[in-house]
């Protein structure tokens, strides 16, 4: 079978052929058909790095059939199709019963294509980084960048909230997908400066909460606006991770704000699953308008230099391994 693998050398990606892996008494085999590549930490936590990278972390997003099940898994059966907290691979052996993560595999619905269950992960932890934004009516939220992280952290949010929510990013192909999503205004960085199109927005009054999902080399200027945008009293959620540098914190600025960490409460996992799965099956998660590019598995070199060099061309890429 194939897999994706990182070698040691920056934007390196080749497909390695190794044997299908054998399962523990705890573990299920799935035979993979859609896989989703994360930008965030797969491009900039592992294709841009030097160092080779173990193939178990290149992806975490799969779907596929079961096709064989270990004597201790009670509640998964031979034959049915399920997303998996799994890498890149023909084949994947996923860990169920002592899995640290809660569910590691679950059973799609009917109505739940293969392409949008690779989002399941995606989705459930924009639900739960949305219910600790703890936003309330008549709040302002900004979400500072519409990749796939802060588009299904803004349509999360919508689904249970009514209140405003600013889409930000320097792409306009992206804003204009924000708007269609359901966010009630966009800004486009590339146009004008976020910051002054808050205060205009609110009357000079800012923002209530600002999600932060930038990350990569604009991570520090657009940290620096969050904090420049959000009212004393607010709150900045950082969930951007892989910035090239340090984050910028201003001791002055922060007086009076306050900022939380993109923390995933482990005991909510089990709750947020189930309702991300129903947000892609009623189409709240938008997971269709998301995917711009789907490329056989055999071409994964091109979908990571696509992402890394040509970003405003794309946005979802699902590899197809059937």
């Amino acid at each position: 079978m194939f897999r994706v693998t990182k070698p040691e050398g920056a934007y390196q990606i080749e497909l390695e052929d190794v044997p299908v892996p054998e399962i523990k008494s705890s573990e299920v085999l799935i035979r993979t058909e859609r896989t989703l590549i994360s930008r965030g930490s797969e491009i900039w936590r592992r294709y841009a790095r030097e160092e080779a990278i173990d193939p178990a972390i290149m992806g975490y997003s799969l779907v596929g059939s079961i096709v064989q099940v270990g004597s201790e898994v009670d509640d998964l059966s031979m034959g049915e199709r399920v997303a998996a907290i799994a890498p890149h691979a023909e084949w994947v052996a996923v860990e169920v019963t002592h899995s640290p993560i809660n569910p590691s595999v679950v059973s799609l619905p009917g109505d739940v294509s293969s392409e949008a269950g690779t989002f399941w992960p995606l989705g459930t932890s924009s639900v739960m980084w949305m219910d600790d934004l703890d936003a309330a009516e008549g709040d302002t939220v900004v979400i500072l960048g519409q990749g796939l992280v802060g588009s299904g952290c803004m349509q999360a949010l919508r689904a249970r909230f009514d209140g405003r929510i600013v889409a930000v990013d320097a792409i306009p192909a992206r804003c204009e997908l924000a708007a269609r999503l359901g966010a009630t205004d966009t800004v486009d960085v590339s146009k004008e400066d976020p910051v002054e199109a808050v205060k205009a927005m609110t009357d000079g009054e800012l923002a209530d909460r600002v999600v932060y999902t930038v990350g990569g080399r604009s991570g520090g200027r657009a940290f620096e606006q969050a904090i420049d945008m959000v009212k004393r009293g607010g709150l900045i959620q950082v969930i951007g991770l892989y910035e090239d540098a340090p984050l910028p914190l201003d001791s002055g600025k922060i007086q009076g704000k306050r900022i939380l960490g993109g923390f995933l409460d482990i005991g909510k996992r089990l709750q947020a699953s189930d309702r991300s799965i129903q947000l892609i099956a009623d189409q709240k998660i938008k997971v269709d308008e998301m995917i711009t590019h789907r490329y056989d598995f055999k071409r994964a070199a091109e979908a990571y230099d696509m992402l890394y060099n040509r970003l405003h061309e794309c946005m979802g890429v699902v590899l197809e391994w059937q």
